[in-house]
């Protein structure tokens, strides 16, 4: 039987020949994606019960992982969201459009396995937090920064007892070790879903305080948003918006509203 294993959105053309004949070199790029994704085999998409959580069938065959192991997850709620993006593939089944799969895969093949990895990787981030690094000018950033961050930062030294250090400029400034280890303390004991998310938010915002503020729920999904790219709009403010620039911000938030939905179900 057929594995329905996870598509490696990496994967080589086969046939390039087809596609370089396309004049319009943007169209013939946007060919060769669609031609290289497996197109849509299944009819149905179904979420059934399975042990202590559910799973995902298409016709009736559960989806596996890369890892070839069974997509499986801890409650209907985010079984139903899963299911929701493998039902919304039209023509071609393409990864970049299934987030909230991505990272259950992910949760799956490396996180349940490797947790504390996991978390320490995530606790690294605390130690040259965005929010640690301000402006030295012009003042009205560093107000904006100040306003904006400096609550985080007070909360995490009320709400955990870790107070970080501030610095202005790019030269790194060392945490206090006993502070890392306090906020690898908080974090050990999340269940390997949580923690998954938490560090994608980690990694995309570039800052533990911020991911750790939208898990507890904190702060909302756009306020997070906001201040961590609070930089990026005073420049826009003053410089003005850049396409490209545009469409990777689109994409990275895309994913982060993956991230905390995911949490969150």
């Amino acid at each position: 039987m057929r594995d329905l294993l996870w598509f490696d959105p990496n994967a080589e053309a086969d046939a390039p020949d087809r596609v370089l004949s396309h004049p319009d070199p943007v169209k013939r790029a946007r060919a060769a994606m669609k031609r290289d994704l497996p197109r849509r085999f299944w009819r149905e998409v179904t979420v059934e019960p399975a042990g202590e959580g559910f799973r995902i069938l298409l016709d009736g065959r559960p989806v596996k992982t890369p890892g070839k192991r069974e997509l499986w997850l801890p409650t209907a709620a985010l079984a139903e969201a899963v299911a929701e993006e493998w039902r919304a593939q039209e023509t071609h089944l393409d990864p970049a459009t299934m987030p909230v799969t991505r990272i259950a895969n992910s949760v799956l093949d490396a996180v349940t396995d490797r947790r504390g990895e996991v978390a320490d990787d995530a606790v690294k981030y605390a130690g040259s937090d965005l929010l640690c690094y301000r402006a030295e000018g012009p003042e009205r950033l560093v107000a904006r920064q100040c306003e904006g961050w400096d609550p985080l930062l007070d909360w995490i030294e009320e709400a955990h007892g870790v107070r970080l250090l501030v610095a202005e400029g790019v030269m790194h400034v060392a945490q206090d070790g006993d502070a890392l280890q306090a906020l690898r303390t908080r974090i050990e004991g999340l269940d390997p879903w949580v923690l998954a998310s938490l560090h994608v938010l980690t990694t995309l915002t570039g800052s533990f305080v911020l991911a750790l503020a939208a898990i507890e729920r904190r702060l909302t999904p756009d306020a997070a948003w906001d201040l961590a790219h609070l930089d990026e709009t005073w420049n826009a403010e003053l410089w003005g918006s850049d396409a490209e620039a545009e469409a990777r911000l689109a994409h990275r938030r895309r994913e982060f509203d993956a991230a905390t939905r995911f949490a969150g179900l």
